[in-house]
C-alpha cells in the first residue's frame, strides 16, 4: 500500500443527518471542545481516506510442487474408490485449477488432507443433486492442528459462503466466531495467531454458483530481539515493525503494506483506543480498512466486523489479522460493493462502517445488532429493507438495556405503602421489608424480560435512538447546511424526530402493556438525563455517560447524589456516584465467584455503589471532598485490570476536551461546567492508581497529580495508607477511646478480628494493638485460640503481609486451631467436624465471643438483620461488648441498631474508618497545591528516599487524622452522655455526619467565603503547615480551584464548629465561633 496519495476529509454522517438536513434545531446544545468550556466549534472528526495503487497488499508464494502434488492426490483418490475413476481427474482438476484456492493451502496441507477435502466436496455435490437444488450444496471442510501434533499449529476452514451475507445457519454461521474464541481472542505475545482469509475466485461446480471462503490460521513465530536492541527500536526510538513481525507475514507483506502497518502500529502505541484508517484503491471501488489496537483489547471483534459490513451491502475479498511481538493487533479488510445491489454506494457506506467499527470495538457482542433478524422479510433485498438495527441503534439499545436493568422502578407504590405501615426499627418488620425488597428487585424487571421488550418494539426503539442522537451528535447548526443525504438519511427518512413529551405520549398510546411501557419509558428517561457522552467520539474503548441523577426513585434511593457516571464496555459495566461536586472515593472491582454470583452482582451493582458512596459521604464529613465511589463489574473470565483501564479512559473522555480530529473530538456538553474527579484505591485496584494517574497525564489532564490517591510513594509521590497506618490510626483512636471511657486495661481485653495480617487495616491493627486476640478471620480461613493467639507470631505475619495460613501452628495452645478454606471434614480440638472450610470461614464472625470485635475486612453486610440474632447467646448475652467497625459496611444499619438495643457499644464505619480518607484528601491537596516541578522535586522519592518535605507532610497528615478522630469520638460520647445513653451511638454518628454535611453545603453557598481575612485564617489552619511554608498561602490560593477552596473552607469551619459545640449548637454559638476566625492563626 502507498500512503503518499492525496488525503481527503470524509463527508460521513450519522442518523442525526435526517433532522439536520430538515432544519430541525436542538436548543441549548453546548460543546466540550478544546477550550475546555462550551462554545467550541466542531472540527472534522471523520477518519480520513488515502489513495493507494491497485496492487495486492500481500504476495502469495507460488507452490512449485503443486502439479506433482495434484497427480499424487489424483492417484490416491483413484485407488480409494470413493469417487468413480472416470470422474476423479475432473474433480481433482476443478479443485486445483477452477476453485481459485490460494497456493498457501496446497503448500501447507498434506495430500491425504486434500484428498479428504475433495471427497467431502464430491459428497456435498451428490447430496445437493439428490435434492434437485444446487443451492443446497453446502461445503464444510476443516482441519485443526493442535500444539504438539505433526505440522505447524493452526487451522484451515473452508466453507460455502454467499457474498455480503452473514450466515445464520450451517458451517459459515459459526466459523469466524470459533476463530475469534479459539485463536484471536486468546492471543498473547507468547502465543499469538495470525489469520488470512479470502473468497475463492471460482464456483464450486459448473452448476452451483456458490463460492468458497477459506481461512488459514497459524501460530505466529516472532524473531528473537537483537541483543543490542531488546526493545526492537529504530534509529528514531520507535518500534521497527520488521523486528516484531511474524516470519510468514514478512515473507508475504508488500513494502507498501509494511509501511502502512508501521504507521498504524506507532499510532496504536501512542493511543489507548483503536486506530482506524481507510484506503481507496485507484481505478476500482474497493476500499481497504486497516484497524490497529492493543492485543486483547476487545473480544469477538473480527467476526463482528463481518456482520457490520454485510449490514451495509459489502463483501470482503480478503481479510487479514496480524499479531506483533510488541502486543499490537492489526486487522485489514478488503471491501467491495455487491454487484447489482440496491444498497447505498460504497462511497457513502464505507464511512458509516468506519464510524460504527469504533462502537463495535466497545461492544462486539451485542444481541440487538442483527444483519437479518428473525422475522425479516427475505424478499426485501439489501440492508435498508432489513428489520435489523444498525450498530449505532443497537449500541444505544444495549446501553439502554443496561440502564433499565438497574433503574426501572422495581419496588413500586405497594412497597412504599407497606414501608409506611411497618416499623423498620423492629427486627421482624425490617426483615420482612428486606426480603420483599430483595424479591422485587430480582423478579420485577429481569434482564431477559427487558430484552424481550426491546425486540418486540424495533420501531419505537428507533424513535428513542433518534431522540438520543438529536441531543448528543456533536454537529453545530452551521454545519447542518453542509450535510447531504447519506445512508443515515435513507435509513431514517421515515422516522420523524419526536420531543420528550411527544415521544412519551406516543409510547403510552402505542404500548398498552404496563410492564413493557415502563421499560420503554426507562429508555426515554435515560435520554432525558444524559448530560454528556462519548458515544460519538471517533475512537473509544468503552462507552461513558454522565447522568443527571434526578431520575432516581426516592423510595429506593432517598438521598439524591450530585452526579452519576455509567460506563459500559465489552467485558464490564461500571458506575461512579458522588454526592458533592468536589468528592473523592475508591474505585472497587467487584469480582464474581461464578455464574450465580455474577448474576446477583449484575442486579445489585448500582445499589452497592450507591450505598458505598453514601457511606463515604458520611465518612468524609470533615474533609473538603464529599463522598464518592466507583464500581466495576468484570464479566466472567474478563481481565480485571483491562476493565479498570477502559473504565478510566472512558471517564476521562467526559472530563477533558477532545481536540484531536479523528481521534478525540468535541462532545455535546449539557452540563456545562468543568468537572474533576478524585479516584482512590479500593478492592482490586490498589496497584492500579499509578497507571490511572500516568494515563491522565498522557491524555493531557492538568489535574493528573491529584486524579488518584494511593499512588506509589517512590515513583509518583503517593502516600500509602498501609505504610504509614493511616486508616488504622483512626480505628485505634476509637478503640483506645472506648478503653479510656469505660476504664478498660487493653492488655486484658480479648479481641476478635476479621481482616488478616496480609491486609492494610488488619496488619496495622495487629501491629498497633496489645489485646489478647483470640480469633483472626481472613481470605485463607480462620485461626482461633481461646487463650489468645501468640502476639509475636501475629506481628511476624503482619510485618510480612502474610495470611493466617502461614501461622506457626506450634505456637497454638492445645485448644487452638486453624481452619483453611480448602479443608474438608476437619476435626477441631473439641471434636466438632468442619465439613467445608469455606462455609465455616464465611460465618465464623457469628460464632466467636470476646470483649471487643474489630472488623478490618470482609464483604458488605456480613452482619445483617437476618443473621444478627446469632451474635446473642441463648441467655440473651451479646457475643461482644464493643464493636469498632473498621471495615466499610460490615454491619447493616438495622443490625447496628439491633445490637445497640442490647447495650452493645457500636462505633459505625463512617466514624471509625475515616483515617484513610483524611490521608487521601491531603494527598489530593498536595497534588493541587504543588506545581508539576515542585511535585516532582518534593513528593517523588530520590534514590529510593523521601524528601524532608515529604516526611514532614506525612507527619502533618498523621496528626490531622488523630485530631479529627479524637474530636469526633469526644463529640459522640458527649452527646451520648447528654442523652443518658438512650440514643444509639449509630444514630448520633449519622446525625453528626448529616449536620456537618448540611452545614458545609450551606457554607459553600453562603458569602462567608467572600470575607477574605476569614478565608485566609481558615485556609491557613486547614492546610498542613508543611505545605503552607513551602509554597506560601497566597500562591496556594491562586493554584487551588475555587470550588475546591470553597469546599476546604466550608468543611473545616463546619467540622470544628460542630465538634466544639455539638449538634445542638445555637446561632449564638456560631457567632462566637466565627469571631474566633477573625483572629490570625497562630501557625
Amino acid at each position: 500500500m502507498n500512503t503518499s496519495g492525496t488525503s481527503e476529509a470524509s463527508g460521513a454522517a450519522t442518523p442525526i443527518d435526517t433532522q439536520l438536513n430538515s432544519g430541525t434545531k436542538t436548543p441549548g446544545r453546548q460543546y466540550l471542545s478544546a477550550g475546555g468550556r462550551p462554545g467550541g466549534s466542531r472540527t472534522g472528526s471523520e477518519t480520513p481516506s488515502h489513495r493507494i495503487e491497485n496492487e495486492p497488499g500481500y504476495t502469495t508464494p507460488v507452490f512449485s510442487g503443486k502439479l506433482a502434488q495434484q497427480k499424487l492426490v489424483e492417484a490416491k483418490l483413484a485407488s480409494s474408490g470413493f469417487i468413480p475413476r472416470n470422474l476423479v481427474s475432473g474433480e481433482v482438476g476443478w479443485f486445483y485449477e477452477n476453485l481459485g484456492i490460494d497456493d498457501t493451502y496446497f503448500a501447507n496441507e498434506s495430500q491425504d488432507v486434500i484428498a479428504d477435502h475433495i471427497i467431502a466436496l464430491f459428497g456435498a455435490k451428490l447430496l445437493a443433486y439428490t435434492k434437485r437444488d444446487p443451492a443446497q450444496l453446502v461445503i464444510d471442510l476443516e482441519k485443526i492442528t493442535e500444539e504438539g501434533q505433526e505440522g505447524k499449529e493452526g487451522a484451515v476452514f473452508i466453507h460455502t459462503s454467499e457474498p455480503g451475507k452473514s450466515s445464520t445457519s450451517g458451517p459459515g454461521s459459526q466459523c469466524e466466531r470459533r476463530i475469534d474464541a479459539r485463536y484471536l481472542d486468546n492471543s498473547t505475545v507468547d502465543k499469538a495467531y495470525r489469520l488470512e482469509t479470502y473468497r475463492s475466485a471460482g464456483q464450486v461446480s459448473t452448476t452451483a454458483p456458490q463460492q468458497l471462503r477459506c481461512y488459514f490460521v497459524s501460530r505466529c513465530s516472532f524473531p528473537t530481539p537483537p541483543a543490542d536492541n531488546p526493545k526492537c527500536l529504530n534509529k528514531n526510538g520507535q518500534t521497527d515493525i520488521r523486528l516484531v513481525s511474524d516470519k510468514s507475514f514478512l515473507e508475504k507483506a508488500s513494502e507498501n503494506t509494511l509501511n502502512v502497518y508501521q504507521d498504524v502500529m506507532w499510532n496504536v502505541e501512542k493511543r489507548f483506543g483503536p486506530v482506524i484508517e481507510m484506503f481507496e484503491v485507484e481505478e476500482t471501488r474497493e476500499r481497504r480498512i486497516v484497524i490497529g489496537y492493543k492485543m486483547g483489547g476487545t473480544k469477538n471483534f473480527f467476526s463482528a466486523l463481518s456482520d457490520l459490513y454485510h449490514f451495509y451491502g459489502l463483501f470482503s475479498a480478503r481479510k487479514y489479522v496480524e499479531q506483533f511481538a510488541n502486543g499490537v493487533t492489526i486487522i485489514s479488510l478488503y471491501l467491495n460493493p455487491l454487484p447489482q445491489s440496491s444498497a447505498p454506494p460504497i462511497e457513502s457506506t464505507i464511512f458509516q462502517v468506519i464510524k460504527e467499527a469504533s462502537l463495535l470495538y466497545c461492544l462486539p457482542e451485542n444481541p440487538f445488532f442483527r444483519t437479518q433478524p428473525t422475522g425479516a422479510d427475505p424478499s426485501v433485498e439489501g440492508p435498508l429493507g432489513s428489520l435489523g438495527h444498525a450498530v449505532q441503534e443497537a449500541t444505544y439499545a444495549y446501553c439502554g438495556w443496561i440502564f433499565a436493568q438497574h433503574f426501572c422502578n422495581r419496588l413500586g407504590s405497594a412497597y412504599h405503602k407497606l414501608k409506611t405501615v411497618l416499623d423498620e426499627s423492629e427486627a421482624t418488620h425490617a426483615e420482612v421489608l428486606n426480603d420483599i425488597k430483595t424479591r422485587f428487585r430480582e423478579e420485577t424487571y429481569t434482564r431477559q424480560s427487558i430484552m424481550d421488550v426491546i425486540f418486540a418494539h424495533p420501531d419505537l426503539l428507533r424513535l428513542l435512538y433518534v431522540n438520543f442522537a438529536m441531543e448528543h451528535y456533536p454537529a453545530s447548526e452551521e454545519e447542518a447546511s453542509k450535510l447531504v443525504p447519506t445512508l443515515s438519511y435513507q435509513r431514517l427518512q421515515t422516522n420523524q424526530y419526536l420531543s420528550y413529551d411527544d415521544l412519551k405520549a406516543k409510547l403510552r398510546k402505542s404500548v398498552p402493556n404496563k410492564h413493557e411501557l415502563a421499560v420503554l419509558e426507562a429508555f426515554l428517561e435515560f435520554n432525558r438525563h444524559i448530560l454528556k457522552t462519548n458515544f460519538y467520539q471517533p475512537t473509544k474503548v468503552a462507552l461513558s455517560f454522565r447522568l443527571n441523577p434526578e431520575f432516581l426513585h426516592k423510595i429506593e434511593y432517598p438521598k439524591t447524589p450530585f452526579g452519576i457516571f455509567l460506563v459500559i464496555g465489552s467485558d464490564f459495566r461500571g458506575f461512579h456516584v458522588r454526592f458533592r461536586d468536589v468528592a473523592r472515593g475508591g474505585i472497587r472491582i467487584v469480582r464474581s465467584r461464578g455464574k450465580e454470583n455474577y448474576s446477583i452482582n449484575q442486579r445489585t451493582l448500582f445499589d452497592e455503589n450507591y450505598a458505598l458512596a453514601s457511606t463515604q459521604s458520611l465518612k468524609n464529613k470533615d474533609i473538603p471532598e464529599g463522598g464518592a465511589k466507583g464500581t466495576i463489574l468484570p464479566s466472567l473470565g474478563a481481565e480485571p485490570r483491562r476493565c479498570f483501564e477502559k473504565y478510566v479512559d472512558a471517564m476521562i473522555d467526559l472530563l477533558i476536551p477532545g481536540e484531536t480530529p479523528g481521534i478525540k473530538g468535541p462532545i455535546v456538553d449539557n452540563y456545562g461546567n468543568v468537572e474533576i474527579l478524585f479516584f482512590g484505591p479500593d478492592e482490586g485496584t490498589a496497584d492500579l492508581m499509578d497507571w490511572a494517574a500516568l494515563h491522565a497525564r498522557e491524555r493531557g489532564a492538568a489535574w493528573w497529580k491529584s486524579f488518584t490517591t494511593g499512588k506509589s510513594a517512590e515513583q509518583l509521590g503517593g502516600i500509602p495508607h498501609d505504610t504509614y497506618g493511616m486508616t488504622t490510626l483512626s480505628v485505634r483512636q476509637y478503640v483506645t477511646g472506648v478503653y479510656k471511657v469505660f476504664g478498660l486495661d487493653e492488655s486484658k481485653i480479648y479481641k476478635v478480628q476479621t481482616g488478616g495480617p496480609d491486609g492494610d487495616l488488619g496488619s496495622n491493627e495487629i501491629l498497633l494493638g496489645n489485646e489478647k486476640t483470640t480469633t483472626v478471620i481472613d481470605g485463607s480461613g480462620v485461626i482461633h485460640d481461646p487463650h489468645g493467639l501468640n502476639l509475636e507470631e501475629l506481628r511476624r505475619l503482619a510485618k510480612a503481609r502474610k495470611m493466617i495460613s502461614n501461622f506457626d501452628k506450634s505456637k497454638l495452645s492445645k485448644d487452638g486451631y486453624v481452619v483453611l478454606c480448602e479443608d474438608q471434614d476437619l476435626k477441631l480440638p473439641s471434636g466438632e467436624i468442619v465439613p467445608d472450610g469455606t462455609d465455616f470461614r464465611n460465618v465464623a464472625h457469628l460464632r466467636y465471643k470476646s470483649d471487643i470485635f474489630v472488623p478490618c475486612g470482609g464483604r458488605p453486610e456480613a452482619v445483617n438483620i437476618s443473621n444478627v440474632s446469632q451474635l446473642v447467646d441463648a441467655d440473651g448475652k451479646p457475643h461482644f461488648k464493643y464493636i469498632i467497625e473498621g471495615a466499610n459496611l460490615f454491619l447493616t444499619q438495622q443490625a447496628r441498631l439491633w445490637l445497640e438495643k442490647r447495650n452493645v457499644v457500636v462505633i459505625k464505619d463512617s466514624s471509625a474508618n475515616k483515617g484513610g480518607v483524611t490521608s487521601s484528601s491531603l494527598e489530593v491537596l498536595a497534588g493541587l497545591g504543588l506545581s508539576d516541578q515542585e511535585y516532582m522535586d518534593l513528593m517523588i522519592f530520590k534514590d529510593g528516599k523521601p524528601s524532608e518535605f515529604y516526611k514532614s507532610y506525612v507527619k502533618n497528615i498523621q496528626a490531622k487524622i488523630t485530631e479529627n478522630a479524637a474530636l469526633e469520638f469526644g463529640c459522640i460520647q458527649k452527646e451520648s452522655d447528654r442523652q443518658g445513653g438512650v440514643k444509639p451511638r449509630t444514630l448520633i454518628s449519622d446525625e453528626l455526619s448529616s449536620t456537618l454535611n448540611d452545614l458545609q453545603a450551606e457554607l459553600e453557598s453562603s458569602d462567608l467565603f467572600e470575607d477574605v481575612p476569614s478565608r485566609r485564617n481558615v485556609l491557613s489552619r486547614a492546610i498542613p503547615d508543611t505545605l503552607v511554608k513551602q509554597v506560601g498561602l497566597d500562591t496556594l490560593m491562586t493554584r487551588l480551584p475555587e470550588a475546591y477552596q470553597r469546599a476546604l473552607f466550608s468543611s473545616w469551619v463546619a467540622a470544628h464548629y460542630i465538634y466544639e459545640y455539638g449538634t445542638q449548637a445555637t446561632p449564638v454559638d456560631f457567632y462566637h465561633f466565627i469571631r474566633k476566625l477573625e483572629k490570625p492563626s497562630s501557625a
